[in-house]
């Protein structure tokens, strides 16, 4: 029998009783009790939008997933700004997905050419597609700091500006949010949602370090909450933190300009001297050979 075909048996008898277990078995009565109180007395249509995310490959994904890697792929989702156009649900199902079309994929080119090393390759691109949508929302949660970090200067600036000439706290920060258009605006906005829906003030700024995870914005949310606990000016917090703020972004870019020699010495070496010393050395060589062959 062909190796293809008894991985295909394999594979048809490991799905086979994992299907059966999440449609038949993996009913929760309960959950189901109270989700029909919930809805109770409203329109057909809201059921039917229940009942179809119920059974939807986002519940089954997240059925089979562990509850550690549904946390880390939310942190990493809100890092990531909770991009509307791919919500966390979406995400989740789309790794399965991902896995098994690789899977399929690999499985083709593996009937036609069997061997152990591309059962390995197979295996590997496997794996990584299922990560992959981690990679993505990593990179752009990184990405979205990034961003954050290089617009908190001028964004203190506009609050500290608003500060002294009258504005409250809140209202500043409301002003600097309504004005600006990039993430760190956004976050200013969510956070003052949530002290409208009645959030603590210092859990709403805590709240907003966790979401955006950037050190100059953790050390800021932690001086104006002080500044808030003893009643200090929250106009000198302001000037000082945007002050420290625009030093550290500048000792960030002289160190990033200090690296650059150590940078280029490797391409330097490989790619350039190479070049140099044949153009140089070449006609040079040529001639011993000549005289001397």
């Amino acid at each position: 029998m062909p190796a293809s075909v008894t991985l295909a048996i394999y594979a048809i008898t490991v799905s086979v009783p994992l299907l059966l277990w999440c449609v038949f078995l993996g009913r929760d009565k309960s959950r189901e009790v109270v989700r029909e109180n919930l809805f109770r007395g409203f329109e057909e249509s809201s059921k039917d939008s229940t009942a179809g995310r119920r059974w939807s490959l986002a519940a089954t994904a997240r059925r089979f997933t562990m509850p550690r890697a549904i946390a880390r792929l939310d942190r990493l989702h809100a890092l990531a700004g909770r991009p509307a156009a791919w919500p966390l649900e979406r995400v989740i199902a789309a790794k399965p997905v991902l896995a098994v079309v690789a899977f399929l994929l690999g499985l083709l080119l593996y009937t036609g050419r069997p061997g152990a090393p591309l059962m390995l390759l197979v295996i590997a691109v496997t794996v990584t597609a299922y990560f992959v949508p981690d990679l993505l929302l990593q990179s752009r949660g990184q990405e979205r700091q990034k961003l954050i970090g290089l617009e908190l200067p001028d964004t203190l600036d506009q609050m500290m500006i608003a500060v002294e000439a009258g504005l409250g706290f809140d209202s500043a920060m409301a002003r600097a949010g309504d004005k600006g258009k990039g993430p760190l605006a956004n976050e200013l906005v969510r956070t003052l949602q949530d002290m409208q829906i009645g959030r603590s003030r210092r859990e709403a700024y805590e709240a907003l370090g966790e979401r955006t995870s950037v050190p100059d914005l953790d050390a800021f949310i932690r001086s104006v909450v002080q500044a808030d606990i003893y009643g200090i000016s929250i106009s000198k917090v302001l000037r000082t933190q945007a002050g420290e703020i625009r030093l550290k972004r500048r000792q960030r870019a002289e160190e990033k300009a200090m690296q650059i020699p150590v940078k280029v010495i490797i391409p330097l070496m490989l790619c350039i001297l190479p070049v140099l010393f044949i153009a140089l050395l070449g006609p040079a060589v040529l001639n011993v050979i000549n005289q001397f062959g």
